[in-house]
């Protein structure tokens, strides 16, 4: 064999055993998701007073490590919870929550303006909440069950104008596709009346 055919060969050799390797890499990273991925709906109504004169600050939503996840929480016993096999929310549950209560707000309609943190608004309110529950409850039946609880405050001098919680369970059972749709029922329902308790506050 003459030498520059031997050259040729080895750069062969050696360029195919760097591409095979990196051609079975690509091929075990997969387009499937293990898991299904959730989103919530935010609700379309706001019955409440136009306050168009007002901006309203939403803070993140605080809350426990066990709901602070992309996890989908179930409450097998009163102080025992686990998680929904093959399903996750598409983000960590207090920034979507954060979303969807904006997206919520300004669905309504009746607000001068609505924000998040950063974006440099000139804000009259904050609303604070903090996620209290958001799971499938299955210690007596089996049902979706989201609390909140919420605070409007003052961003001008820090007080609390007004504060409650609000809490919808509803049934959900079946696949868990009905699980989730029962849980984003419940969490539709808490938005609205916060949108509304929000409006008749300020």
């Amino acid at each position: 064999m003459a030498v520059s055919d031997l050259l040729q060969r080895r750069s062969w050799l050696s360029t195919t055993a760097i591409t095979l390797p990196l051609l079975a890499g690509l091929a075990g990273c997969g387009t499937a998701a293990r898991n299904d991925t959730y989103d919530l709906s935010a609700s379309v109504t706001g019955s409440g007073p136009a306050a168009r004169g007002r901006q309203i600050l939403v803070q993140q939503p605080t809350a426990l490590r066990a709901i602070d996840s992309e996890q989908i929480v179930i409450r097998v016993a009163p102080s025992q919870i686990q998680y929904l096999s093959k399903a996750q929310w598409g983000d960590k549950l207090p920034r979507m929550v954060q979303a969807k209560l904006v997206e919520a707000y300004e669905n309504s309609g009746k607000l001068g303006g609505v924000g998040v943190p950063g974006q440099g608004l000139a804000i009259d309110y904050q609303l604070v909440t903090d996620i209290r529950a958001f799971e499938i409850d299955t210690t007596g039946g089996s049902h979706a069950v989201v609390e909140i609880s919420a605070k409007i405050v003052n961003d001008r001098n820090g007080t609390v104008r007004t504060q409650k919680v609000f809490r919808q369970a509803v049934p959900a059972n079946g696949s868990n596709d009905g699980l989730v749709k029962g849980l984003d029922r419940a969490f539709a329902s808490v938005t609205a009346e916060i949108v509304n308790w929000t409006l008749q506050s300020i």
